[in-house]
């Protein structure tokens, strides 16, 4: 898979650190702003990137690439992805897909319209962990309460206490708690138990963007909530309970590590089964997969993901709304 890169943020410098590990991908061009350019030629240098351009519609048409990975603030992914899939290239969208069901739907039309692929870069759905999560679930009997948390204090709270405006706090550009950690404790959720008949989100606006919050999912017999939290340290772990036993992970859902499977008669068994130690290796059972379908034209097993993760931008509009957190215009 030949790789044309959007953006130069943390996330991308991150991936690009683990392309030496994916044997099946190779970057073959790196896109950012004119601001951002001299960060794009560094990227570019350190990870022997052929081609750096300073406007992505530029790569799209002009690189030797035939997938676009997608690693803007959020609300730009869905301009960046309808321009991919328009001039014929696969996509990679980072997390989420879209600001919302709107947008996320708009892609996935246009990608299944052109017979492309569009992945969603959410890691918990192609963890072995999580896998060994949902075989074990018969074991804990009927899922009454679920309990999901991601707890993580940005390293920009404080600049936004102080009255800027980073990124990953600015509603404009899709920033928040919701958007950045709740995604995951909705995909999740959703991955185990389908979609929910209810949902709400008692959250903290400051400033117009949620700082952290309470999400509530109604499944009907089984109700799950999960904490999100941008501006407050705390553990993150995710809990299932059902009438035979308990389901344990004493981790953040994106790393969905070792499982506790506790039974009522008091027996209890640990299963591991992720295969690494490295956090940033989180990532690549989802880019194998991504491989696989690419390599094999699977685009049946990519739109099952793809309908996975409209589902999830249906249930962040339902949240949203339910906060009175307005959504962005990110269409122009």
């Amino acid at each position: 898979m030949k790789l044309g890169m959007v953006g130069t943020g943390l996330i991308v410098g991150e991936q690009l650190q683990q392309m030496e590990h994916r044997p099946g991908y190779t970057v073959e061009a790196i896109a950012s702003t004119p601001r951002s350019l001299p960060h794009a030629r560094e990227l570019a240098a350190r990870h022997a990137i052929p081609a750096c351009y300073d406007d992505f519609l530029e790569m799209i048409v002009d690189a030797d690439i035939d997938t676009v990975y997608v690693g803007v603030p959020n609300a730009l992914h869905l301009a960046v992805t309808r321009a991919a899939l328009g001039a014929g290239k696969n996509v990679i969208c980072e997390k989420p897909l879209a600001m919302g069901l709107e947008e996320a739907q708009d892609a996935s039309d246009l990608a299944r319209e052109r017979g492309l692929f569009l992945w969603e870069a959410m890691n918990i759905p192609y963890l072995p962990n999580y896998e060994t999560l949902r075989s074990l679930l018969p074991k804990v009997g009927e899922p009454k309460v679920a309990a999901c948390s991601y707890i993580q204090r940005s390293r920009r709270y404080d600049a936004f206490r102080a009255g800027e405006t980073p990124s990953v706090f600015d509603p404009a550009r899709g920033g928040g708690a919701l958007m950045d950690l709740g995604i995951y404790v909705i995909h999740y959720l959703v991955g185990l138990f389908g979609e929910p008949e209810r949902v709400s989100y008692a959250a903290n606006v400051v400033r117009g963007v949620d700082t952290s919050g309470i999400l509530t999912l109604d499944f009907g017999g089984l109700v799950a909530t999960g904490v999100v939290a941008k501006d407050a340290e705390g553990p993150s772990r995710c809990l299932v309970e059902g009438t035979e036993g308990y389901l344990l992970q004493d981790s953040k859902p994106s790393s969905c590590g070792p499982i506790t499977c506790h039974l009522r008669d008091g027996s209890e068994t640990r299963h591991d089964d992720n295969g690494f130690a490295a956090p940033e290796r989180r990532w690549d059972a989802e880019f194998a997969s991504f491989e696989r379908d690419f390599e094999t034209g699977d685009l049946g097993h990519c739109y099952r993901m793809l309908d996975l993760s409209l589902t999830a931008a249906r249930v962040l509009d339902e949240a949203r709304a339910s906060a009175g957190i307005a959504l962005p215009d990110s269409h122009g």
